[in-house]
């Protein structure tokens, strides 16, 4: 076993500050063996290295530090946020292949869910942007066959027993509502849209609230995460870097 040093860096931290995973995906890399630390296998957290310590992931060593990249994308439907897919299908990381260094997806957006994803090489900014003790806010444009009743709305502003428990109380607010004779795969039903706002992040979060509260939902798409705004600039599968006044604010948002 290498020789921990007591005034290092945790191991998890400094494997998501040179850009290899987000600190949650170290922590996973750390417990299934697969990092080593001058050569000797390291299986648990809070293991704590030095500047001259060799790391390794996989077998492939890593630097302390890396540049640091940041990137708005506009996920479209179909794409999976994930680095790669047993299953083939097309992943966000292919959107960016042109991007000049390694960058993973903050948080997650599902399949059949479009709009605004942060990618980036920041471990430590990533790790607390998804903690949810910053409570940081995402935003949801959601299409709904409606009117949805206002009960249904005072529900989901109070927060919505699920199967795993009750969600936070959520931002609620009508946007617009579209004439069923607009679209005749929705007929009777009368087409709304809302907009909601949440700071938790559990799995399909939004359609399970909406189902519960007896509104299916059919489209879905994040308009803001944090203070990132996807607006009308970036079409499905364009992304950009952010400006540095966005990273700054990204960052202070979270205590960094």
């Amino acid at each position: 076993m290498s020789q921990e040093k007591e005034d290092g860096e945790r191991l998890q931290k400094v494997i998501a500050k040179a850009g290899v995973a987000s600190r949650r995906h170290a922590e996973q890399l750390i417990l299934e063996g697969r990092v080593k630390v001058n050569g000797a296998k390291i299986s648990v957290l809070g293991y704590k290295v030095g500047v001259d310590d060799s790391i390794e992931v996989d077998g492939r060593p890593i630097k302390h530090t890396e540049k640091l990249h940041y990137y708005l994308l506009n996920k479209p439907v179909g794409v999976i946020t994930s680095a790669q897919d047993p299953q083939g299908r097309p992943t966000v990381i292919d959107l960016l292949k042109e991007v000049p260094a390694r960058v993973y997806p903050v948080g997650r957006l599902d399949y059949d869910t479009s709009g605004a994803l942060l990618l980036t090489n920041d471990g430590e900014l990533a790790h607390r942007l998804m903690h949810p003790s910053y409570g940081v806010e995402k935003t949801y444009r959601v299409w709904i066959k409606g009117p949805m009743g206002i009960n249904a709305i005072e529900s989901l502003r109070q927060g919505v027993l699920l199967e795993d428990g009750n969600t936070a109380p959520a931002k609620v607010r009508r946007v617009c509502g579209v004439s069923k004779r607009n679209n005749e795969k929705l007929k009777p039903n009368h087409i709304e849209i809302l907009e909601v706002t949440i700071h938790e992040g559990r799995n399909r979060q939004i359609r399970r609230m909406f189902s519960a509260v007896g509104y299916p939902v059919f489209k879905l798409e994040r308009i803001q995460f944090g203070s990132l705004s996807q607006g009308n600039t970036l079409p499905p599968g364009a992304y950009r870097a952010l400006t540095k006044e966005e990273i700054k604010e990204l960052r202070s948002q979270v205590g960094l």
